[in-house]
């Protein structure tokens, strides 16, 4: 072995851990965002759930306000609108996305035929 090649493997060492340490915050970044966003596509999901659940319960002509328990206890937070259109009874259910970054609110619609059983 030469000289040369001694110095040149001395000057690497420690490299592997200095970038080790520039791309770790980086990828915990990514797994982070990654499973923030799969929480609120299920977040999504339960809220359709429930505005199909309250827009039920409304066409069946039980009271709003119990509607609105359904959406709260899908989605913390969630509120709806109920809407009457020709024989259908409507929901439009918004909640926050629980996101640490802004984003629009999550919304989902469902209707279902007033007095259905």
């Amino acid at each position: 072995m030469t000289l040369t090649g001694l110095v040149r493997r001395a000057g690497d060492r420690g490299s592997v851990t200095a970038e080790f340490a520039v791309v770790l915050p980086a990828v915990v970044l990514v797994l982070a965002l990654g499973a923030a966003t799969l929480g609120v596509c299920g977040q999504q999901v339960r809220l359709q759930d429930a505005a199909a659940d309250a827009a039920r319960l409304v066409a069946r002509g039980e009271p709003a306000g119990r509607a609105q328990a359904v959406l709260a206890a899908a989605v913390g937070g969630a509120h709806g609108a109920i809407a009457a259109e020709g024989e259908l009874v409507c929901v439009t259910a918004t909640a926050r996305a629980a996101l640490p970054v802004p984003v629009p609110p999550l919304r989902a619609r469902s209707c279902a035929l007033a007095g259905g059983l």
